[in-house]
Formats: structure tokens, sequence, C-alpha cells
């Protein structure tokens, strides 16, 4: 059994290190999120010279065969991808307040300061500076952050920023070429590119209980490079970095959020500041779940309920405590997992029919979805 480390790193004044432990516990998979800083936070204006208007300098000397397409794509995405800097407060192991900071990474979407981040790199946030591949140091605000896709949008005050082009993550292909950008171990390594290939489409991970489709690459994805660019050998950002495997014995194995559901994500965020999404109303076990608490759960299919929302989606349908979902829609769901993946399919006022067992009878109700509110996301 593998066990679980934060990639989540932390460092203060004092030089007391902690370990900050992420939202997402499960088996095998570490996000690999803000990593220690130490480096001192630059006010100053860029240099002269941008990074772009360098790098473009550079290319144009190179021979064909040395200008392929990751220096192209890292020229193209490069001067949009950020450092960014969480200063929070945690605890010690006596309870006392301590300042730490980690440094995580991100993309710039829209010229007028948008960008594109994990939820895990800003989450508890008391402060957060943007750093520029110009050289340039701003102070952040988070627009939006979902925890569910641990997608976040932080805002920063300035225009005519360089952007990032999204791709067409349906388009991917295994094997074509992938590129990651991003700041591992903080900003003394940042913009670093590291190269690879798709080695796996929709995979799918059940985290707390969610079920969550990434792309998976082994271009090299280490600690800071979480909300940085996947990008593909057009230039086109495919993907944020989010996950790695950490196992023994285990490389090459990293995670990303595909890019289209990272801009339906990322434009809610910004119009409503979270996710509107759809809910039953109802809280269920598995058998795997329920011994998580200490129950034994005999049932050979569907899911528990123990609990019904008081005027809730269910509530109104008329379902009740011990009944037992079989189906949604005509699919079976035999995990909690499986019951969310179903409804998450599904947007707000939408109505799914679910098949139950009450007392060894089967029958079928109509549940009409509501958004979920607000203090049960």
């Amino acid at each position: 059994m593998h066990t679980i480390h934060s990639y989540h790193k932390v460092s203060t004044k004092k030089r007391v290190k902690i370990l900050a432990a992420l939202v997402f516990a499960f088996s095998a998979i570490v996000f690999s999120g803000c990593s220690a800083s130490t480096a001192g936070t630059n006010s100053g204006s860029g240099a002269a010279s941008t990074p772009a208007a360098q790098a473009q300098q550079a290319t144009e000397k190179l021979s064909a065969a040395r200008n392929t397409p990751v220096v192209r794509a890292a020229q193209a995405v490069g001067p949009t991808v950020v450092g960014i800097t969480n200063k929070a407060v945690a605890r010690d192991w006596f309870n006392n307040p301590v300042e730490t900071e980690g440094v995580g990474s991100g993309v710039i979407f829209k010229s007028d300061g948008y960008i594109v981040t994990n939820n895990h790199v800003v989450s508890g946030a008391k402060e957060i500076i943007v750093s520029l591949a110009d050289g340039r140091s701003l102070k952040g605000k988070v627009v939006g952050a979902d925890e569910v896709t641990d997608l976040a949008v932080v805002k920063v005050d300035a225009h005519d920023l360089p952007t990032a082009k999204f791709g067409d993550s349906d388009q991917i292909v295994v094997g074509e070429p992938a590129i990651a950008i991003g700041n591992p171990m903080g900003l003394e390594f940042q913009g670093s590119v590291t190269a690879g290939v798709i080695s796996a489409l929709n995979r799918t991970l059940d985290i707390s209980d969610r079920r969550v489709k990434l792309l998976q690459t082994d271009a090299a994805i280490s600690p800071g490079n979480s909300g940085g660019a996947l990008v593909n050998a057009d230039g086109e950002v495919i993907g944020i970095n989010s996950a790695k495997v950490a196992a023994s014995g285990v490389e090459g194995m990293g995670f990303s959020i595909p890019i289209n559901t990272v801009q339906e994500i990322i434009s809610e965020l910004m119009d409503k500041g979270y996710v509107a999404r759809p809910y039953l109303g109802v809280s269920v076990f598995d058998p795997q779940t329920a011994a998580r608490y200490g129950y034994q759960l005999n049932i050979d299919k569907g899911v528990y309920v123990f609990q019904i929302t008081a005027g809730g989606p269910s509530a109104k349908a008329g379902l009740s405590r011990g009944d037992i979902i079989l189906k949604i829609d005509g699919a079976e769901v035999n995990s909690v997992s499986d019951l969310r993946a179903k409804v998450g399919e599904h947007k707000v006022g939408d109505t799914v029919d679910v098949v139950i067992d009450r007392n060894g009878s089967q029958k079928t109700v109509g549940i009409t979805l509501d958004e979920i509110p607000r203090d049960e996301r």
C-alpha cells in the first residue's frame, strides 16, 4: 500500500519546516503543488530586453535541426507562465501560528491579468505574489476557486500581458509530444521546460470520492509545477499540470487537467466566483465508505441512503433513509464515485430517473437536480 506525500512545501523566517497537508488524500496520487521558496520578491521593473525578445533572437540563429517544436513551443508559451507565491499562516507542532510560503505556477490567459492555476496552489493564502517572466512581481487576488477540479483563477493589476493560446484537448492523441513548463522547486528554477509524450487519455482517478478525468504524460512534473502549462508541439496549452504518481519504482507518470475542462471551469469562476453544480440532496454509503466510518454494509449492488437533505431534490421526490439507489438514467451506481459521476454529467435543473430499492421492491423516481448549496460545497 502506497503512502501519500504532500508536494506542498513551506518555509519560514525562523527556518521552521512544516508539512502542510493538501485537501486531497488518495492512494498513490500526490499533488505536485507549491514548492518551498526562499527567493525574495522582486518589485522592480523588467529588463530592457524581454525574455520573449531574447528567445526570438536566439532561435533565429538556430539551424533547422535545432529549432525543434519543443523550442518553438517553449518560446511561445514560456512568457505566459508565472510563479505564484502563496503566503499563509500555518500552525507548528505546538499550535503556534507560523508564517509559511510556498510557490506554484500559473498561466496567463487574458492580457488584462487573468491567470489560471491549481486551487491547492492558492488555498488558504493570506497574500499572493505573482512573478512574471519579465521579472516583475505583482500582488494577486483569487477571483474564484474550485476544489473539485483543483482549479482557480487569480487576477493581477496589469495590462498587455502575453497570453497563452489554448488548444483542443479532445483532439489529443497518445504518443504526441507534450511539453511541461513551470517552476519546479520554486522560483530559483522559474520557467523550466521538460518534454515527453502524451502517455494516455481520460485517465480516471478517484479523488476524495470524486471521479476526475486527466491526461497522463511522462514529461517531468516536480514540486512547484502545479498550475503550469502542458503544451503541444504547436505551442498550444492542452492542459494544466496538477498531479503525479509517487510510489516506489514509479517514474514518468504525471497528470494534467484537460484544457477543455479548464476553459469551462474558469469561465464560471470568472462569472460567479464558484462553479454551480447539481446535487441529489442525499448522503450515501457504499461498502467501502461505510467501513471507513466503522459500519458494515451488506448490500451487493447500489449505494445506501443514510441521510436526506431537508427540502432537497431527493426529499421533494419522496426518497427516504434506508433506500438503496441502484441506477441513475439506466446506469448502475455501485459506489459513491459512480453516483457523483452520473450526477456530474448533468446540469442544474435537469431531471434524472433514479431506480431505488425500498424494502425489496424496486421503483423509478424522477428527481429534478438543484444547485448544491454554497455551505455544502
